[in-house]
């Protein structure tokens, strides 16, 4: 047992040290070619927005769907349930998505703030270096606040995919009266925990876009 677990932290170790040398090869591939690490943290901070947006989008989407279900006066549960299943699908998928953004985004700021740091040493102007430590503290201050609305916003999807998770199995499962009944019946904890990520998102969209400008 101990043996395993010792295994499974060198591999772990070993592993970590290789993708950490893939991304120092990344980034320095790219600054040979004029686009330095701010340049592509602005860049990843603009898709995550822009997968943020796609997913507010896709989330109010599945809202309507779902609350059509409402009006539902007969006909084929078949197809109710193909279609909620397909706005659940697209929503888990724009939430991967927005994760995934999330996380390339603090990859290359750790990246950045540790070489930023590292170049304090090599000023020989005390003023200029005065000068450098602050817009790197100003500039921590303004990410930390960024990341921490995008995970906030991030967390506020898991919710909204719980609940439309449920409804779509238990439809699933129950092509019957019963099945349409409760989704009616959740319908406003639905509306709420999408507004409150609507709220969330927008939030984290204007946090990214003050970001991308302070960065200008």
């Amino acid at each position: 047992m101990f043996k395993n677990r010792l295994i499974f932290i060198v591999f772990s170790l070993f592993l970590s040290s290789i993708l950490s040398g893939c991304q120092s090869a990344y980034y320095g591939a790219l600054e040979k070619v004029g686009i330095h690490k701010r340049d592509v943290l602005v860049s990843r901070v603009e898709k995550t927005r822009d997968s943020q947006e796609d997913a507010k989008q896709q989330f109010q989407s599945a809202l309507e769907q779902f609350k059509g279900v409402v009006h539902f006066d007969g006909g084929k549960l078949e197809s109710v349930y193909s279609r909620l299943n397909d706005e659940y699908t697209s929503a888990e998928e724009a939430a991967e998505e927005v994760s995934n953004r999330i996380n390339d985004v603090e990859s290359v700021s750790e990246a950045l703030f540790d070489e930023w740091e590292d170049e304090l040493a090599e000023y020989s102007s005390a003023a200029l270096k005065r000068q450098s430590r602050q817009k790197l503290t100003e500039t921590k201050r303004h990410y930390a606040r960024m990341i921490k609305s995008m995970r906030r916003a991030e967390s506020s999807m898991q919710p909204v995919l719980n609940i439309l998770k449920d409804q779509v199995l238990f439809l699933k499962h129950n092509l019957n009266a019963k099945a349409v009944s409760s989704i009616k019946n959740e319908l406003r904890v639905i509306e709420t925990d999408v507004s409150t990520l609507i709220t969330q998102m927008n939030t984290s969209i204007d946090e990214a876009n003050d970001f991308i400008k302070s960065m200008q």
